[in-house]
């Protein structure tokens, strides 16, 4: 997913990538579906690779539901983590009294019992919606692909925990200086979700792409990493 920005920050930056546990090429014995119930489980592997690679002021980048797992991971390493990078953010899906997520807990739901019933027609379906681009059907199918990759079990519990979570009140412990990027127009992560996260965060930086979709940076790769390059470099 991040194989066009990463040959752009390589050039000023070291990087270090890594697939979380259920996904690419990890090692899918390492799965354990209580630990991944939530996404502190993620966050800890997060920061046990900090601690392996002794990696320190760290610009800790994550898109979607990562995003949520470096706020927590900046809360259980915070020697280790200097900034935030936080793409298409959402901190809780489900709308809720005094929020808006774009999502009814029905919607959610019916979109969980959909992915258990048919995880390969759901991930046909959703895919390019989430990308959105229609006029770039193979971004659509390369984010298909990447759904279709993973275990269907692991899948369902990812889900679960991705589109049930609520990580809301951490936003205002995050003491890192932290860049909001967020696309013009996302169907799972609406530009209102990324402001709030910027209103909650003290200090953020909020950077409104002339994207569509949920995933910029495959449909606007140079325009997020350079986004992320001037963040970095602005010290």
């Amino acid at each position: 997913m991040w194989r066009l920005v990463a040959p752009i920050l390589e050039r000023t930056c070291r990087v270090v990538s890594f697939d979380f546990i259920g996904a690419g090429g990890s090692d899918p014995t390492r799965w354990d579906p209580d630990r991944y119930s939530t996404l502190d489980g993620y966050a800890a592997d997060v920061a046990e690779i900090c601690r392996e690679l002794d990696l320190r002021d760290v610009v800790l980048v994550g898109h979607s539901v990562s995003a949520m797992i470096g706020v927590l991971t900046a809360a259980l390493v915070p020697d280790r983590i200097g900034r935030l990078v936080l793409v298409a953010p959402s901190p809780r899906y489900v709308d809720d009294a005094d929020y808006r997520g774009g999502f009814s807990r029905e919607d959610i739901d019916e979109l969980l019992d959909s992915l258990a019933s048919n995880y390969l027609g759901w991930s046909a379906t959703m895919a390019p919606a989430i990308m959105g681009n229609p006029d770039r059907p193979e971004l659509g199918r390369e984010l298909t692909d990447s759904f279709c990759r993973m275990d269907p079990d692991i899948a369902r519990v990812f889900a679960r925990t991705t589109f049930l979570s609520d990580n809301r009140v951490d936003l205002a412990g995050v003491a890192v200086p932290t860049l909001v990027l967020q696309s013009t127009h996302d169907v799972i992560a609406a530009p209102e979700v990324g402001a709030y996260v910027h209103d909650r965060i003290p200090g953020s930086t909020l950077v409104l792409l002339d994207a569509i979709g949920h995933c910029p940076q495959l449909s606007a790769p140079e325009q997020t990493a350079a986004a992320v390059l001037d963040f970095v470099h602005a010290r």
